[in-house]
């Protein structure tokens, strides 16, 4: 049967933001798809997964990984994308070249515009969940399709292949990140020691960044917060990214989804603080239902 892409009957008439999240499930509900449909909710979006991998995860660290195939991820895309309809995708976990052709292929497929990548490769324990040879197909062949990369400074030294040692480095490594083929790119500087965190968005687009540009054609945008100490920071990623594509999905900017989701992100992390999920030692979750949003329409 050929599957075409359409628009659906939900286009035409008041709908939910739908948000498709294209990720891992974490069986510990703390990253992963779990996290991003709580996002979805929360931040007023009606979420979909299509599931690329299944892992057994808890607080402690990540003990298995099993994956879906091609195949199955491809027939999940399918059946959301051409009867509920896609606002916004959010792509997490994707641990091989097959998995990324088809989320390739879909992005083509169904003319998707706001599409959030949140490069997974190293679990908040420091386990690793991507085959190494995997990284260069995605760098190759998804950067240049999707809106925005959210990598944390872990992720962004496998991509770059070098160290990034202080805040003073954060505006050539993001600008190398583009370099690569990204058309926007978050750098998240939260691995960096000290009581502020800095993170930075750079894009090719016609952004009206207010900062000076320090590489030519690349303008940045550096978003500053107080550091909230925590150990229930498990999902931190996946919640970010999840929350920016519900703010494109609302009809948000690039940049004003990006600065909703960073404020979003910090009060769920406080609002978690003092929460005790799991055994001693682990790293527990936000708190994603500190203050939902209800359900919108567009």
């Amino acid at each position: 049967m050929q599957h075409t892409a359409k628009s659906t009957q939900s286009d035409h008439h008041p709908h939910y933001p739908r948000v498709l999240s294209i990720a891992g499930s974490d069986s510990g509900g703390g990253a992963g798809i779990q996290a991003d449909l709580k996002t979805f909710s929360a931040l007023g979006c009606y979420g979909m997964t299509a599931i690329t991998a299944l892992t057994a995860q808890n607080t402690q660290g990540v003990q298995g990984i099993y994956p879906v195939s091609a195949q199955f991820l491809k027939q999940q895309i399918q059946s959301v994308a051409e009867d509920i309809g896609v606002d916004a995708v959010k792509i997490g976990m994707l641990h091989t070249p097959e998995i990324v052709d088809v989320v390739c292929w879909a992005i083509e497929q169904y003319g998707w515009v706001r599409v959030v990548f949140d490069p997974v490769m190293v679990a908040t324990s420091g386990d690793r969940l991507i085959n190494e040879e995997t990284v260069q197909v995605l760098v190759k062949q998804l950067f240049p399709k999707v809106t925005l990369i959210t990598p944390n400074l872990d992720e962004a030294e496998v991509l770059l292949g070098r160290k990034i040692l202080g805040i003073d480095e954060l505006d050539d490594a993001v600008a190398a990140l583009l370099k690569l083929g990204a058309k926007s790119a978050l750098l998240k500087g939260g691995h960096l020691p000290g009581e502020r965190v800095v993170d930075v968005l750079a894009t090719h687009d016609s952004l009206k960044l207010t900062d000076s540009d320090s590489d030519a054609g690349i303008q940045f945008q550096h978003l500053e917060s107080e550091r909230i100490h925590s150990r229930n920071v498990h999902g931190t990623g996946c919640t970010l990214s999840s929350a920016i594509a519900a703010h494109l999905a609302r009809g948000d900017n690039l940049l004003t989804s990006v600065s909703l989701a960073r404020g979003y992100i910090l009060q769920a992390i406080e609002a978690g603080t003092r929460v005790s999920t799991g055994k001693p030692g682990g790293h527990g979750p936000l708190n994603h239902g500190f203050g939902p949003r209800p359900m919108m329409l567009i």
